[in-house]
């Protein structure tokens, strides 16, 4: 019985693997490796500088609040001497590069191509392109010592996650990620607490304490300057 399961099992993935065998070509594991090659590289200029990593919803135009307070932040952090890295998109990326961008400030953008291509933003002034998201995701999750969390949708719940996930099960330093407007957020983080806390016991009390809620963009940068190391943190994947 054991036996037919595991010739079974086999079969199945011998069959997955003549199915996908266009998407796993020796070409296409070469050509990721050269976008973690070129990505890090990129990122190498940035290393013993101060950085912040700006997450949010690409559809916030320049009159919504959300994006005015990011571009406040942005602007204070680049005269504290902080680079602005964002994923190079618009919405809450334009805002942060945009702040960064009116000060004379670093305006970084990691962008995605995409089959109908992605626009960088018009206030990035140094930027990488990746074809994966993944890559891309590994750069912007390594690319700073602060991430700062602005409302967005899916991707940006995806991102707030992995990186939270990275520190909790220490493959990161334990850089600081701060949640910046509570409307959006104190929904989320009650059900973290009564949910997967206290109902599930998924997670360590401690665990909620790897992020920081705040309100606005001048909260947000009293505690960037409270908790941000000197140094920047080195990201080491174990």
């Amino acid at each position: 019985m054991a036996r037919k399961q595991k010739t079974n099992g086999s079969s199945r993935i011998e069959r997955m693997l003549r199915i996908h065998s266009h998407e796993i070509s020796p070409w296409r594991i070469f050509k990721i490796m050269a976008e973690f090659v070129s990505g890090f590289e990129f990122l190498r200029q940035y290393e013993g500088r101060k950085a912040v990593t700006f997450f949010g919803s690409s559809r916030y135009s320049f009159e919504h609040k959300v994006y005015k307070e990011a571009t406040k932040l942005a602007h204070k952090l680049s005269r504290a001497g902080f680079t602005i890295i964002t994923g190079g998109g618009t919405g809450i990326m334009e805002a942060a590069n945009r702040g960064a961008y009116e000060v004379g400030g670093k305006s970084v953008g990691l962008n995605i191509k995409l089959p109908t291509e992605q626009q960088l933003n018009h206030y990035v002034k140094e930027s990488e392109s990746f074809h994966y998201f993944f890559t891309r995701k590994v750069m912007l999750a390594f690319a700073s010592e602060v991430y700062v969390f602005f409302p967005g949708g899916f991707g940006t719940l995806d991102e707030l996650f992995e990186i939270i996930t990275l520190v909790q099960t220490k493959k990161i330093g334990s850089v600081p990620v701060i949640l910046v407007n509570r409307e959006f957020w104190v929904p989320l983080l009650r059900w973290i607490r009564e949910e997967v806390y206290e109902k599930s016991k998924a997670i360590d009390k401690k665990d909620m304490e790897v992020y920081h809620l705040v309100n606005n963009a001048d909260e947000a940068f009293m505690l960037i300057k409270k908790l941000a190391v000197k140094n920047k943190t080195t990201h080491t994947e174990g």
